[in-house]
């Protein structure tokens, strides 16, 4: 594994945490991005992961990316998606099925990451403006 290089985004207001170790794969803080809506960013991720929507996006993005999922566990999940007991952390995701998109770390300076395009997804269902700020950011550090 390469040295970990981590960096600052600010979007709305909002400064974001990203990491990436081979400068093709970022991974953006969903702990960040989820205090825009709550000041209790777990819940907030928690109850995106709820959706079916949701579920099947990371499955697709893990089966494409990721030679090591499970699918059997995954087609449990999707199945059980939606419903109003189902409960889903991202813990609990990258155990049961392997996933690499999705990275969750404890202590000070932890939190929920995910790989740019899982990122993107959950910046979108937080807020449409932080498609857009992202975009232009993007756009700007390609030139």
């Amino acid at each position: 594994m390469g040295k970990i290089i981590k960096d600052t985004i600010h979007a709305n207001g909002i400064d974001i945490g990203i990491y990436t170790q081979d400068f093709e794969n970022e991974f953006i803080s969903l702990t960040d991005i989820a205090r825009y809506k709550s000041d209790d960013p777990t819940a907030v991720i928690q109850n995106w992961m709820r959706n079916r929507d949701v579920i099947e996006f990371l499955g697709l993005w893990e089966r494409l990316h990721n030679p090591d999922f499970k699918p059997l566990e995954f087609e449990g999940f999707r199945k059980q998606a939606g419903a109003n007991a189902f409960t889903m952390s991202p813990k609990k995701w990258i155990e049961a099925t392997n996933a690499i998109g999705i990275v969750s770390k404890a202590g000070r300076y932890g939190g929920t990451y995910a790989h740019s395009d899982i990122a993107m997804s959950f910046a979108t269902w937080i807020s449409p403006e932080f498609l857009i700020y992202y975009e232009g950011l993007q756009e700007i550090k390609d030139r």
